[in-house]
């Protein structure tokens, strides 16, 4: 049976920076300035703008300054605007381009914690710690790779999600991110982590990242919802995918998800109809396979919402 579910949920829009970050020709400036802002004027109020990495790593994203100053200059205030960074230097990118949140990634498993950012969990604790201790004003949050399976080691525990969620907490993080980073989570153990998580950290704000990769994503968005996380990551088209776990698809689409929410009379805030012209905006310019199903699915006019 279902148990009460919330009026509302947050969604946060990641693919101007997981869905982006994969496609291999450029995306002119001015065209991620475009979508990002028909994403905003669709309705969504939390953005992940890019990642201010090393452009040599990360080609496709070496307009992270241009793309944060533009957007900012035109919404400025009226949206939660974050990026991502992986170490200090680029936290100070971010600080410098106006963000005032950024998003820290630690893999639960070590395998991919060294794939991903070549380092131990000790010395990735280390450079969270430079961070909060250079950016007192900077709202930092922590987005736990890989925290129900691992591409190199597999099924990861959740004593090892507790124990590295411990670790960032006592440190002083209020907002923690479970990531499904291959898409191979089940909505049990999606139920199960997030439920557990929660109660052992009832102060922290917990948000979910789900991939589609095996077409669980809208059913692992429900099993968070029931576990009681109201806050999902998600990217238009469903683009994205972890440059460094293999055979990693992409996000859930933000399309599907809105409209999965709003035919269930949950509020989203997100007028679904220009969030799709948002998806063919990205169709457009983007080129790289959309993989979202409600950009091909027919619109019936005689459904109204509950």
């Amino acid at each position: 049976m279902y148990q009460r579910m919330p009026n509302g949920i947050q969604i946060v829009e990641v693919g101007p920076r997981d869905g982006f970050q994969n496609v291999k020709d450029f995306i002119a400036t001015e065209d991620k300035i475009s979508i990002i802002s028909s994403l905003i004027e669709a309705g969504i109020n939390s953005v992940e703008l890019t990642s201010f990495v090393s452009p040599k790593a990360i080609p496709q994203l070496a307009d992270a300054q241009a793309v944060c100053r533009a957007i900012l200059e035109k919404y400025g205030d009226t949206i939660n605007a974050s990026a991502l960074v992986p170490n200090l230097k680029g936290a100070l990118g971010a600080k410098e381009a106006g963000i005032r949140e950024i998003a820290c990634v630690i893999s639960v498993s070590e395998a991919h914690n060294k794939a991903n950012v070549n380092r131990t969990h000790e010395e990735s604790l280390v450079e969270l710690g430079r961070m909060l201790e250079a950016l007192p004003d900077m709202k930092v949050r922590v987005d736990l790779a890989t925290t129900f399976a691992c591409p190199f080691a597999g099924w990861v525990e959740q004593e090892a999600v507790m124990r590295l969620a411990a670790e960032v907490t006592k440190m002083g993080i209020q907002d923690i991110v479970l990531c499904d980073t291959i898409g191979v989570a089940t909505p049990d153990r999606v139920f199960n982590t997030s439920a557990l998580m929660k109660k052992a950290f009832p102060s922290v704000n917990f948000a979910l990242h789900l991939h589609d990769t095996r077409g669980m994503g809208l059913v692992n968005t429900i099993a968070g919802l029931q576990a009681g996380i109201t806050s999902f990551e998600t990217s238009i088209g469903g683009l994205g995918g972890c440059p460094f776990a293999p055979g990693a698809a992409g996000n859930t689409a933000t399309e599907d998800v809105v409209n999965m929410f709003t035919d269930m009379n949950i509020q989203t805030g997100i007028d679904l109809e220009k969030l799709l012209g948002a998806t063919g905006l990205v169709a457009e310019k983007v080129k790289a396979p959309l993989t979202g199903h409600m950009f091909k699915a027919k619109i019936y006019d005689c459904f109204a919402q509950r």
